[in-house]
């Protein structure tokens, strides 16, 4: 059973803005969360992550600056607000939960079912 939920995605053009939610379920409330992406052919990459209280975030060094990672953990969600996007984020993008916080994907214990983006040129 898959438990965490993404949401949000779609096709953009250049420049444009998308916000992926992900909603937890209660079990997970409080864990530290990720976000991750798997283009094409590709591994799949590190691109977030905030620690359970929210006060602690990272970026792969790719995506600093442009996209935003955030919590609501009353409503029990994680939101990626990714902002002047281009072709080369066009993944599909994966909220995962971990017990530590961690860009490695091998902590990460739950996966969501991922969310397709796609930038167009």
């Amino acid at each position: 059973q898959v438990d965490l939920v993404e949401s949000g995605g779609g096709l953009v053009q250049a420049g444009g803005s998308l916000r992926l939610s992900c909603a937890l379920p209660g079990r997970l409330s409080g864990s530290d969360m990720g976000w991750f992406r798997q283009a094409p052919g590709k591994e799949r990459d590190f691109v977030a992550a905030i620690s359970g209280s929210g006060r602690t975030t990272d970026y792969a060094e790719s995506v600093k600056g442009r996209f935003t990672i955030s919590r609501d953990n009353a409503k029990n969600t994680v939101d990626l607000q990714m902002n002047n996007l281009i072709p080369e984020d066009t993944a599909v993008y994966y909220c995962a939960a971990s017990f530590i916080f961690t860009t490695s994907a091998a902590p990460y214990r739950d996966w969501g079912q991922g969310t397709q983006v796609t930038v167009s040129s």
